[in-house]
């Protein structure tokens, strides 16, 4: 959770090239050459102002490409562009466009002849035989055929990962170059695997590993960039993990219908017509519909994972029915345990779903127990999740599309809010600290999803830091002016070093206008006497302090 300075973009009038922040290279005449004969200028110049001149003679038609459709295509008269339209939303063949104006990530596009070559970390794109080809064939007849430095149409960097500016990731990134070349040096570096549908490449390394970066930094962004090519697109990764292609297979089927690629691991020459290099991201944790092809939304991602994860959840519940068949089977007649329990489950009152995710050393509920209890009072199911990092993503999924109300501290968990239906209730507990992280991360995107969100932030007392720190301590006093010194300071005292002990008097608000916000019939319950023992913590009698519920 890094805090940073949103990036504006300035757009200057005059000079349009003075504020450019990407780059568009074509193959006519882009490349550096040696002294060449005199002889050969003149006829390459002649050649060239031939084939430029040719096409106000002849016309041509050609197939959109699908890079058309990830942005709008400009076409007619520059009176007639959107220029509200991406950088690079059209490129022309044997062509590398980067949109560089994005403060988030990098994101380059090419077309063309273009083959991948990864022990050089490299992707090559080869000029076409095309009004240029000719020329190329010339040259290379000037130059005896030699390949040199020289013979670069255009060379890219990139870091396909979506922290662009946060340094201290991306200098873990391994970075791409991408190298626009002659065509008639492709003979060189022939293809061993041909793809008829366009290649998605980005980094899985950063922060993969923790489930808000998985999903943010990776699988949204993805879904934003490859969605419009309705699964024909194949996604070839740097810094690939298995247990990443195995946790997210069921997202990664829904998106796209062939094998991921290892772009290190393998070392084939895989070739392409069309590529996108980096990924598009729009906000933490959501997808803006303004910027998408027919206006999909973060609730059309949710969508996704309903259909992505309910095979699955399928055939978990195929198996339980199976077990409860067995059991029902090994159960004497006359016991009717089983009739029993069904009755009393067909007789007992519905109540609405509440699931708390559960954490174990820093950031958790060390009085989560009574936290139950009070719950159910009120007249919740309560479920604890205690989800481990080997933990089936459909089954935490499961648990929670099922669930009318999550309740959970701080922390990366809470990106399971995903997997809430619209209108259900996300209650996060904020400790001491983490304000502007919290609502920033969950708060925010959790009400672009629809749910009704409910932000505790919890009092001093309520905090373990309460007992090692004086009441007047900045940590507790005033926490921003430690957390704005940067993310060491929130990340060791508010984040590693704090758990929290809710006031159940106070916090019983929260589950209250929850249980009424699901069930529409207001509680009328009163406080139950044996809770009312809450005891405020102080460190001397002098420093009496009173929690007064807000």
């Amino acid at each position: 959770m890094v805090r940073y300075q949103r990036y504006n973009q300035l757009k200057k009038g005059g000079d349009e090239e003075g504020g450019t922040l990407f780059s568009v290279w074509t193959n006519a005449g882009c490349y550096r050459r040696r002294r060449p004969k005199l002889f050969s200028v003149l006829l390459l110049s002649l050649l060239s102002c031939s084939f430029i001149l040719a096409p106000y003679f002849f016309s041509s038609s050609s197939a959109l490409s699908h890079l058309y459709s990830f942005g709008v295509r400009n076409e007619g008269l520059v009176g007639h562009i959107d220029v509200n339209a991406p950088l690079c939303s059209s490129i022309s063949h044997g062509t590398i466009c980067c949109d560089r104006s994005h403060f988030r990530s990098d994101i380059c596009f090419m077309k063309g002849d273009i083959r991948t070559h990864s022990p050089s970390s490299s992707i090559f794109l080869y000029s076409s035989k095309n009004s240029n080809g000719f020329i190329n064939y010339v040259s290379s007849i000037v130059n005896d055929g030699e390949e040199e430095e020289d013979d670069e149409l255009q060379h890219e960097k990139i870091k396909p990962y979506t922290r662009k500016w946060e340094t201290s990731v991306m200098d873990t990134i391994d970075e791409l170059d991408l190298i626009s070349k002659r065509g008639n040096l492709g003979v060189h570096h022939p293809c061993d695997v041909i793809h008829n549908v366009p290649a998605v490449v980005f980094s899985n390394g950063g922060y993969t590993g923790n489930v808000y970066h998985e999903f943010n930094d990776g699988i949204m962004p993805l879904y934003i960039t490859s969605q419009h090519f309705n699964k024909k697109v194949v996604f070839v990764i740097l810094e690939y993990h298995n247990w990443w292609v195995m946790k997210y297979g069921d997202i990664l089927s829904h998106l796209s219908d062939y094998p991921t690629i290892d772009f290190s691991g393998d070392n084939r020459t895989h070739c392409f017509t069309e590529a996108i290099v980096g990924l598009r991201i729009h906000d933490e944790l959501t997808v803006d519909s303004s910027l998408m092809k027919s206006n999909k939304s973060i609730v059309d991602f949710r969508n996704l994972l309903d259909r992505a994860y309910w095979p699955r959840i399928k055939s978990l519940i195929q198996d339980e029915e199976r077990e409860a068949h067995e059991k029902n089977i090994s159960l004497s007649p006359t016991s009717g345990s089983l009739p029993d329990t069904e009755r009393k489950v067909q007789h007992q009152a519905w109540r609405p779903k509440l699931a708390i995710l559960s954490r174990n050393g820093s950031r958790a509920i060390t009085n989560e127990n009574i936290l139950v209890k009070a719950a159910e009072e009120i007249g919740f199911e309560v479920h604890v999740l205690r989800p481990e990092r080997t933990t089936e993503l459909p089954k935490i999924y499961r648990a929670l599309n099922s669930s009318d109300v999550m309740i959970g501290v701080h922390g990366a968990a809470m990106t399971h809010f995903l997997f809430m239906k619209p209108g259900s209730v996300f209650i996060q507990v904020i400790p001491i600290g983490t304000d502007w992280a919290a609502e920033t991360y969950y708060g925010e995107p959790a009400r672009k999803l629809g749910l009704k969100y409910i932000g505790y932030k919890i009092m001093p007392s309520e905090s373990s830091l309460f007992d090692e720190y004086d009441k007047d301590d900045p940590v507790l006093r005033n926490p921003s002016s430690l957390t704005k010194m940067g993310w060491q300071y929130t990340k060791e005292i508010y984040l590693k070093a704090q758990t929290v002990r809710l006031d159940l008097r106070r916090f019983r608000k929260r589950l209250v206008h929850a249980y009424n916000s699901i069930t529409g019939i207001p509680h009328l319950h009163s406080w139950p006497d044996r809770y009312s023992g809450y005891t405020v913590r102080k460190k001397k009698a002098s420093s009496g302090s009173n929690i007064v519920p807000d």
